[in-house]
């Protein structure tokens, strides 16, 4: 039974790993992965996914190099045409300093709010879409991307 147990845990470790290694590629790796890929494209869009940039027109092969798989994909309808829509997300993780506390006014009389993050040692992260593209027919119709964060 133990040796069952250790089994299916070294297995659900490496493909964790493995899930998380590959969500971390950049677009060099993923044109080193898919070269065919690649080559399909026009010289001006294998410029720009070589950059990890995009342009109205391009291909969702052109995305996928350039941005990599969504985190999300929405599906809707504009101007009486379907549209799929891909948001990526990044999670940001911001300084926490709670207003009150045991050092505070509060200290001898007990918290009088709850707070589920005063207590925590890992601080929460919050997610934010990072960039999102919109297709139509299959090729860019707009996209959006925070500049810095």
């Amino acid at each position: 039974m133990p040796r069952r147990f250790l089994l299916r845990v070294s297995t659900l470790a490496v493909a964790t790993g493995t899930l998380i290694l590959s969500s971390c590629s950049t677009p060099q790796t993923r044109i080193s992965d898919n070269p065919d890929l690649y080559q399909s494209l026009s010289h001006r869009d294998q410029a720009l996914v070589t950059q990890g940039q995009l342009r109205i027109g391009m291909s969702r092969t052109a995305v996928w190099l350039a941005w990599g798989s969504p985190d999300r994909k929405i599906v809707g309808n504009m101007g009486g045409g379907p549209t799929e829509t891909w948001v990526y997300i990044y999670y940001a993780t911001y300084p926490y300093y709670p207003p009150y506390g045991p050092w505070g006014p509060w200290a001898f009389f007990g918290d009088p709010f709850y707070d589920p993050f005063f207590y925590s040692y890992i601080p929460p992260s919050i997610p934010c879409p990072d960039k999102v593209v919109t297709f139509t027919k299959g090729r860019v119709a707009s996209f959006q991307y925070l500049a810095s964060h």
